[in-house]
């Protein structure tokens, strides 16, 4: 670029930059300023009562907060399903568009966060909640927008909230229960502004840009066209977005041209175009797209902040501000990145499909894992999944590519079996619970058979993922979807992950490596030559994932077998073969699994005709699911919804356990749940 030319355009961005300045100069006078509302000051909290469920303990009194008084809630869940809630009586007229504000700390287990506005009769109930909300132990700003506040209960059918007589702020049991305080300071309202009938056009400008490729060109809604840099402005350059008023969005897509990327960038917000806060580091770009979840995000200048790339220039041919909804949940974030990537990227439930799966266990074990109709494995509640892939012919097989079949051994046993049917190759994914529930572990294995005439080599990568089997659609109690990996680490025997999970591999793979989010999803860096990278990853944002590589070369007809052992409860040690070979050792320890299953399933003889057997072998796998997802003597009605046992639906499990010959299991049900009947004779709903 000559001299001259980058003295017209510095003109032309200055003029640019006084536009904009005159632009919103005119815009703060016709947009009137956002008023707030001190609902509570907390001087006086005598206007707060304590309220609580049955069971639960509960008191409020007044404490120190953010530069002046605040309110304590102190609770003691008593190991019941309880709540434990602060209540005033409080009327607020709500405007079209609002933010409810407090300073909250607290002293407690991760549990719900509720935050109720009650109208007048009481019975219809909005609320903002957060279910196993880790409460901080230092004093964190809450902001409530009006689209957080949804209906919760209630007989009217006009579910606009308009005017609140009451709030409650407080905690529900969830996975943390137990007893705490939490403290509360600053409750205010805040009107916002009304958006502009006629949206504000922005203003773009780059440090430094090649000929025919402006700032521009980075969001002119095409990937054809992009920004480029100067190769001779060097590595550290910026791209600069002025809204001209403050956007509200909730994530940003990035699409670099190709081989043209920032590895290593900032994304940085500011309110003046003066001051700037870094809200998100990108260390490990390796070109995109990159899809950066940004939840809540408000700004009006946006900044990318360039420092390295593997070309002498940048080119991003798109910058896309992704809506609120982009990036209202991790799970929301992740759906919308699947729809946009080639399917079989993601999981079938992250995928906007509906998925199946069963359950596999041991009897009356702590926990337990799900194998997906698509073979993936999820390893406890609420915990990572390891996913196949084969990569053959330089092209990645995922379970899109193939029609996965599903089966039991001898037809009801729960050990299943996916099976992933190829021209050249089938590869079978199989597992089932083993050991006591002092020491539970689930062993899976993996055979890769050769169906042609010929020698063929391929490579069966298993990846850990942070990702549930249980899919987002599943919200009750253990929220499918996303399963946070914050570290991930293998060390040549065993992959780490979060320091409470291992999996150990029965067979050392050739290849091994951790990636961060920014990486990119596992299935897209299977596609490179060479994958393999650092064998252990911090990832902040809690997406890390990793790949373990297997190079199988198979004679014609020929199997080969890798197995995988993760530890349920226990001490998590790599399982002692004694000398044998994994295939023999993961045989034994099936045949053993599956015939104590078959004497706890056939107790009962049921004699129907032929045509009905197969409900007779539906009714024996629904027996071991149910013996599967009790937790010692509590029988609970599900695996992952329900974390409690409920009495109504523990009476009929157990009715049916004294019909089908396990009158052990009932009676040991009935003796856990009877010390929790309360002092005046009522049964609770649940524990």
């Amino acid at each position: 670029m000559t001299a001259g030319r980058r003295v017209m355009l510095g003109a032309l961005a200055t003029l640019g930059l006084a536009l904009a300045a005159w632009g919103t100069s005119r815009a703060a006078h016709a947009i009137e300023s956002p008023s707030v509302r001190v609902l509570d000051t907390f001087e006086d909290v005598a206007p707060w009562t304590a309220v609580a469920s049955e069971g639960v303990q509960a008191s409020v009194s007044p404490t120190a907060g953010v530069g002046g008084p605040g309110l304590r809630l102190d609770f003691d869940l008593a190991g019941t399903a309880g709540y434990a809630l602060a209540r005033r009586a409080l009327s607020i007229d709500l405007p079209p568009r609002y933010e409810i504000t407090f300073y909250l700390r607290a002293d407690a287990p991760a549990n719900q966060l509720q935050v109720k506005l009650l109208d007048a009769s009481g019975e219809n109930v909005w609320w903002f909640h957060r279910p196993d909300f880790a409460f901080p132990r230092e004093w964190q700003l809450i902001r409530i927008k009006q689209r957080d506040v949804q209906f919760a209960w209630g007989p009217t059918t006009d579910r606009t909230l308009r005017h609140a007589a009451a709030i409650e702020i407080g905690v529900a049991a969830g996975r943390g229960g137990g007893r705490g305080s939490v403290y509360v300071s600053q409750l205010a309202l805040r009107e916002l502004a009304e958006e502009p009938a006629t949206p504000v056009p922005s203003i773009v400008y780059a440090s430094s840009s090649s000929s025919g490729s402006h700032a521009l060109l980075a969001v002119d809604g095409s990937v054809s066209t992009a920004w480029r840099s100067d190769p001779a402005a060097g590595p550290a350059q910026m791209l600069t977005i002025d809204f001209q008023r403050p956007r509200e969005f909730g994530g940003l897509a990035l699409h670099w041209v190709r081989g043209a990327y920032a590895s290593r960038y900032d994304v940085q917000f500011s309110d003046d175009g003066a001051q700037w806060r870094t809200v998100r580091r990108v260390v490990d770009g390796r070109g995109g797209p990159d899809f950066l979840l940004l939840p809540e995000s408000e700004t009006r200048f946006l900044r990318l902040a360039l420092h390295e790339g593997p070309a002498r220039a940048y080119g991003l041919a798109e910058l896309q501000i992704k809506d609120l909804a982009f990036g209202a949940s991790p799970n929301a974030f992740f759906q919308a990145v699947a729809r946009e990537s080639p399917r079989g990227t993601y999981p079938r439930g992250m995928s906007g499909e509906q998925t199946a799966w069963t359950l596999v266990g041991i009897d009356g074990g702590h926990d337990s894992g799900l194998l997906s109709e698509d073979g993936a494995l999820e390893v406890s509640k609420g915990g990572f999944s390891i996913e196949p892939f084969i990569v053959a012919d330089s092209r990645v097989v995922s379970w899109a590519d193939v029609e996965p079949r599903q089966s039991l051994l001898d037809g009801y046993l729960p050990i299943p079996r996916v099976t992933w049917r190829h021209p050249s190759w089938e590869l079978g994914i199989s597992a089932f619970g083993a050991g006591s529930r002092g020491n539970a572990r689930l062993i899976a294995h993996y055979e890769v058979r050769n169906l042609t005439g010929r020698p063929l080599t391929l490579r069966l990568v298993l990846a850990v993922r942070p990702f549930q089997v249980n899919p987002p659609a599943q919200s009750l109690n253990t929220i499918g979807g996303v399963s946070a990996i914050r570290h991930i680490k293998w060390d040549g025997v065993s992959l780490a992950v979060n320091a409470d999970r291992k999996v150990f591999l029965l067979r050392t793979p050739d290849r091994a490596a951790a990636f961060p989010l920014d990486a990119g999803p596992v299935p897209r860096l299977l596609n490179g030559r060479d994958w393999a990278g650092p064998t252990e990853v911090h990832d902040e944002l809690g997406y890390a994932s990793a790949a373990l590589g297997y190079r199988l070369s198979l004679a014609p007809g020929a199997r080969q077998l890798v197995g995988v052992v993760v530890p349920l409860s226990g001490s998590p040690v790599r399982p002692n073969l004694t000398g044998e070979v994994p295939a023999a050792w993961i045989e034994r320890a099936q045949a053993a699994v599956a015939a104590a299953w078959r004497e706890q399933l056939n107790r009962t003889s049921i004699d129907v005709p032929v045509p009905a057997r197969p409900l007779i072998a539906t009714l024996r796998t629904a027996l071991a699911h149910v013996l599967i997802t009790r937790d010692g003597p509590a029988l609970r009605p599900g695996t992952r919804s329900y974390a409690r046992s409920w009495i109504r639906d523990g009476a009929m499990i157990a009715e049916a356990l004294l019909r089908v010959g396990h009158a052990g299991e009932a009676a040991d049900y009935l003796r856990w749940y009877a010390p929790y009947q309360f002092a005046n004779g009522k049964v609770p709903c649940c524990v």
